[in-house]
């Protein structure tokens, strides 16, 4: 049976402006998306008896019981939903999803795995939509979900899935902390409303700090302008994510700041040799569960075999 297999990108926000809830129960959004070379590696093998399977397993082989692998699957809904537009009942295909996004970490793991699933199964299916095509589809799946298939930097607006390209000058270097327990985003919006009671703004700031710093490519003037506005609900939830954001605020990191909805913090480091030399101190103080060096901006999904 023919196979293909897809490389996807993890996403940080260098900036979430979260505007007040709309009727739809999203939130307006002004954010700045950065693919990082942190990747899911999704392998699509093609059947023709209609049925749609995800096989969850970490980046050692050894399987993700946790990580849902029926129809909630966000790789599993990227599929039925591009099998109901090919109008091809009868296709089917086996998902086999390689974790090294944090699950649940405000890194858009399942929206990786679902823009993946869309590249994939569009190619394994021979399903002939073009990248717009697929883009529609994103959308309909989820808010990252769009700028992932594309990477690089972008402006989301709308709930993020109006995605503008932006360029950038720099390669950027960073270290992750990450924790083994995720954060559920719902939770932390849900958070938000309760402390902003109602106060939010409809339209949120344009991050034009951050637009600069891309186009200028300083670190040091990106991190001055990168702003997280989901900080104090995470911390709320999670007062002991404090302890890892702290370790941001003196010199080698230029800066640190939580990912997305968490609980992911994130450290924009000047070069990748200090980066090195941080990771290594980072590990050794025991803050958080793991720590990762990464660069951006990363390519977005593409086939790799």
């Amino acid at each position: 049976m023919r196979s293909v297999k897809v490389r996807v990108p993890a996403k940080i926000n260098l900036a979430l402006h979260v505007g007040a809830a709309r009727a739809d129960g999203y939130h307006q959004l002004a954010t700045v998306f950065h693919a990082i070379d942190i990747h899911d590696e999704i392998t699509a093998t093609a059947s023709h008896d209609g049925a749609v399977n995800v096989e969850v397993v970490d980046i050692l082989g050894k399987p993700m019981p946790h990580v849902p692998s029926d129809r909630t699957n966000l790789a599993a809904q990227a599929a039925l939903l591009l099998r109901d537009r090919l109008a091809e009942p009868d296709l089917g295909v086996h998902l086999r999803i390689r974790k090294a996004i944090p699950v649940a970490g405000g890194m858009a793991g399942g929206s990786a795995d679902a823009a993946g699933a869309l590249l994939a199964c569009n190619d394994v299916w021979r399903g002939g939509l073009t990248r717009r095509e697929l883009d529609t589809l994103a959308a309909v799946l989820g808010s990252d979900v769009p700028f992932l298939l594309h990477g690089g930097n972008a402006l989301g607006t709308g709930r993020g899935e109006q995605v503008t390209p932006v360029l950038s000058r720099s390669t950027f270097h960073w270290v992750l902390g990450v924790y083994a327990e995720g954060m559920s985003t719902p939770a932390v919006y849900a958070e938000f409303d309760r402390l902003s009671e109602g106060r939010g703004k409809n339209t949120p700031d344009e991050p034009h700090g951050v637009l600069a710093a891309l186009g200028s490519g300083d670190p040091e003037a990106l991190a001055g302008a990168m702003r997280n506005d989901l900080t104090d609900a995470a911390l709320s939830l999670r007062p002991e994510l404090a302890r890892g954001l702290d370790v941001g605020s003196a010199r080698p990191p230029l800066t640190g700041l939580l990912s997305g909805s968490g609980p992911t913090t994130v450290f924009l480091m000047p070069d990748s040799e200090s980066a090195e030399v941080f990771s290594v101190d980072l590990r050794d103080q025991g803050i958080f569960d793991g720590v990762v060096v990464a660069e951006g901006p990363a390519a977005g999904a593409r086939v790799v075999g």
